[in-house]
């Protein structure tokens, strides 16, 4: 028989390597969040368990549409979930529920139950329509009634996001690629 390492020694190292590989995965490539609201609603639901591409947004810019995971603006500890509605450098409008781009109505086949918002003249948004700064993004929840979203808080800084949601593991029933 030959000697080798003692199998306490096997072991200690075994675990010690998985934790540096899960730390660098988590850390640089995946993430798994929880979603606690329904402010996605029905495109995800609370409690459902989804992972986040953080590497993504190094190979190309966020785009209008991709549902995403941010820190929040007002408490930069907290995780948000939104989908992406406004660009930098976008005019952006909100009338009876409406987003306008640019002055065109937004197509927004995901939202199933609209407020009555408008965006209004305020400290926030002291112009309306406003210009989304650059290196800034406009969030919105799907499911617009029950959603804080950057209709109440503001922007959310480039810097401040985490990367696009992309595939759901839970629950088994819903498991799958998320649009």
């Amino acid at each position: 028989m030959a000697e080798g390492k003692p199998w306490w020694r096997e072991f200690v190292e075994t675990i010690l390597w998985a934790l540096v590989i899960a730390l660098i995965l988590r850390t640089f490539i995946v993430q798994a969040f929880w979603i606690p609201s329904g402010s996605m609603v029905p495109t995800l639901e609370p409690g459902d368990r989804v992972l986040v591409a953080k590497f993504w947004y190094s190979f190309r810019k966020p785009e209008r549409g991709d549902i995403f995971v941010f820190k929040f603006p007002l408490d930069p500890k907290r995780d948000f979930v939104k989908r992406i509605i406004g660009l930098p450098g976008d005019f952006l409008d909100v009338r009876d529920g409406i987003v306008y781009i640019n002055e065109k109505p937004l197509h927004e086949k995901y939202v199933k139950w609209r407020d009555d918002f408008s965006l209004f003249p305020n400290i926030l948004f002291p112009q309306v329509p406003i210009r989304i700064p650059e290196g800034r993004y406009f969030a919105m929840g799907d499911n617009r009634s029950h959603s804080q979203d950057s209709r109440y808080w503001g922007f959310v800084p480039e810097e401040y996001i985490r990367g696009p949601v992309f595939f759901r593991y839970w629950p088994f029933r819903r498991i799958g690629v998320v649009h």
